[in-house]
């Protein structure tokens, strides 16, 4: 039996490396950019600074008593009747609607860049699954939380978004880079936590959609992107 030279061996190495890497390539989409994340964070820091404004002008106004994050009510977040508070209800939840739309735009192009920069496929087989197994408990949570609306129990809305949300992280992750599942796992242990603190919803949201994704976004930027 001959031994390799050297060379021979890291020339071995580097072809089991490239097959490694197209494996990946396959069956992981790991193009997702840390900068995505970051953009996705500042949308929800945006938005829920705008929400806190909105709501803290309902209550100084006079027409919801119970509005106030801190202070304890009997059930759901925005008591009350007429219609500014159904107003305010509308411009709530099309508040949360344009804050995914501009995350989903800004983290969708920071990938776009990344995977162009890579000479890899936005769309591929390995996207397609990360998508569709993300989807699953994204919709699932996205039902829940109409219901709740619809039965006025604003005070789960946050929770149950983040538990969904993270969730929906957790499944993904076996289709792309491990390190979100980390993520998926905060985001869920965050939402569980904002049970307990149904009046802080909106600090919990800021924190689990704004600031875990600003945290998390540097960390992959520095891990996989830094220059």
């Amino acid at each position: 039996m001959t031994s390799q030279s050297p060379t021979e061996q890291s020339q071995s190495l580097e072809a089991l490396q490239d097959i490694r890497r197209m494996m990946e390539r396959s069956t992981r989409f790991i193009s997702l950019s840390g900068l995505s994340g970051v953009s996705a964070g500042i949308c929800a820091i945006v938005g829920a600074f705008i929400a806190h404004i909105w709501l803290a002008e309902y209550r100084l106004s006079g027409l919801g008593e119970s509005i106030d994050i801190g202070r304890e009510y009997p059930r759901g977040s925005l008591h009350g009747s007429g219609p500014e508070l159904r107003e305010l209800q509308f411009k709530l939840v099309a508040l949360a609607l344009g804050v995914l739309v501009a995350a989903l735009a800004t983290s969708t192009w920071f990938t776009w860049r990344k995977a162009r920069k890579s000479q890899l496929p936005i769309w591929d087989h390995a996207s397609k699954r990360l998508a569709f197994n993300m989807m699953i408990p994204l919709a699932a949570g996205g039902f829940f939380v109409l219901a709740l609306i619809h039965y006025s129990d604003w005070v789960y809305v946050a929770p149950a978004c983040l538990i969904f949300y993270g969730l929906a992280l957790v499944n993904a992750s076996k289709f792309t880079l491990s390190d979100i599942r980390y993520l998926g796992l905060l985001e869920v242990a965050l939402g569980c936590v904002s049970m307990y603190y149904p009046h802080e919803g909106l600090y919990f949201w800021a924190a689990g959609f704004g600031v875990l994704h600003i945290i998390y976004g540097l960390i992959m930027w520095w891990k996989y992107e830094r220059p």
